[in-house]
């Protein structure tokens, strides 16, 4: 077992955007730590690399799903495909994201902010309305939602992306209540910048920006 994990032995657990970056290492993690982990994205070939590397990390099994957050039909069949493989999902983390193109407010092309909005906040209210029912029946779920700093700061020339995560930091303090008798349990962590291949989708000057948010750099 990693050192610092926590024991997640028998415990089934689905990373969104699972296959690459953040998602992967966060689905290694949950790996090393003991759980069996569904991988989730839109991307065969990553999900296929994704599974290779975990194969190895821990004492649970990996599998993986090809879908899209941000179709409601193709969640609940990623639902049903992880269920199939790992007979339930006690955990799950919604990384999947995409960062939208940088510019500011009034020149933001409409289509790209609801491809946006799409993805990042209806995808994450998609797999959470999809999750919480198996785990109320199972009595036990663990929903991490990953928002961002730029959900709490606002970040400029980046309207779309700051709207998605601030939803996200909503949806999960209104999950939380509504969960909070049971023992399903939702929480959100907010990472500042992470150099993955998100980066990619931003300009320099916007990465540039983040990272002098960093007070160590």
């Amino acid at each position: 077992m990693a050192e610092n994990s926590i024991d997640l032995q028998g415990r089934n657990a689905v990373v969104t955007g699972g296959g690459a970056g953040l998602g992967f290492a966060i689905a290694e993690r949950l790996a090393q730590s003991g759980a069996n982990v569904c991988v989730w994205d839109i991307n065969q070939d990553a999900i296929d690399e994704a599974v290779a590397k975990l194969a190895g990390e821990g004492d649970g099994s990996a599998c993986g799903v090809v879908g899209n957050v941000a179709d409601v039909a193709s969640v609940a069949d990623a639902v049903k495909a992880t269920q199939d493989q790992l007979g339930g999902i006690d955990i799950t983390v919604n990384n999947a994201g995409i960062s939208g193109p940088n510019t500011t407010s009034w020149e933001y092309p409409p289509e790209e902010w609801q491809k946006v909005i799409d993805v990042n906040l209806s995808g994450t209210f998609y797999v959470c309305s999809a999750v919480i029912p198996v785990m109320l029946d199972n009595g036990y779920g663990r929903i991490v939602n990953i928002a961002s700093v730029a959900g709490k700061d606002g970040n400029p020339k980046a309207p779309a992306y700051t709207a998605s995560k601030a939803g996200i930091i909503g949806l999960t303090k209104s999950l939380g209540k509504e969960l909070a008798t049971s023992n399903v349990m939702v929480n959100c962590v907010t990472p500042a910048a992470v150099r993955t291949a998100i980066f990619d989708q931003m300009t320099q000057d916007h990465i540039d920006f983040m990272l002098s948010k960093i007070p160590m750099g």
